[in-house]
């Protein structure tokens, strides 16, 4: 881990629903966006009842976001058998990531220390053991940065003209 990514984590809070402002990540970072969908419900539940996905951007909203972090929701992230779904991406030098089938009582917590740990690097890449479990485990994508190198494509044998024993016999 660098220095500065150890630095960060250090800062992060125990407890980052209470969080304060001497206890966030760096403001001078990239800015970092989470969105939440606001319309995820388990499929079996009743479709009256409170989305989970407006209770999860709640909770949020009304935690302590470090402060290059912009919580916005969203009707639909058409990820509708792995609700609740969010999704956490800083800008085009950083990894994004969507995760699923998260709880809002059961997850709130292990969420907010996730995104205090995101804000907090300068590529989205938090070491392993250093997330929360419920980003460890729930992880639908993971996104690369826009200037990640493309695997070089067009090259594999799934490209290559197949040589069938009688055009290789002609050629001979």
């Amino acid at each position: 881990m660098s220095e500065t990514m150890s630095e960060t984590m250090s800062e992060t809070p125990t407890d980052p629903l209470t969080a304060d402002a001497a206890t966030v990540p760096d403001p001078t970072l990239a800015p970092v966006v989470v969105t939440v969908c606001t319309t995820c419900r388990q499929a079996n539940a009743d479709p009256e009842a409170i989305r989970p996905g407006l209770v999860l951007a709640e909770t949020l909203n009304a935690a302590d976001l470090p402060p290059n972090v912009t919580l916005r929701g969203t009707e639909c992230l058409s990820a509708c058998s792995r609700s609740c779904v969010l999704v956490i991406e800083g800008g085009e030098e950083r990894w994004s990531y969507i995760y699923g089938d998260l709880d809002p009582a059961e997850h709130s917590a292990d969420i907010l220390a996730g995104i205090h740990a995101y804000a907090g690097t300068t590529d989205g890449l938090v070491p392993w053991r250093a997330r929360p479990v419920v980003f460890r485990k729930q992880s639908v994508a993971r996104i690369p940065p826009k200037a990640h190198p493309s695997v070089e494509l067009g090259t594999s044998a799934l490209t290559q003209p197949a040589t069938s024993t009688a055009s290789a016999a002609k050629d001979t």
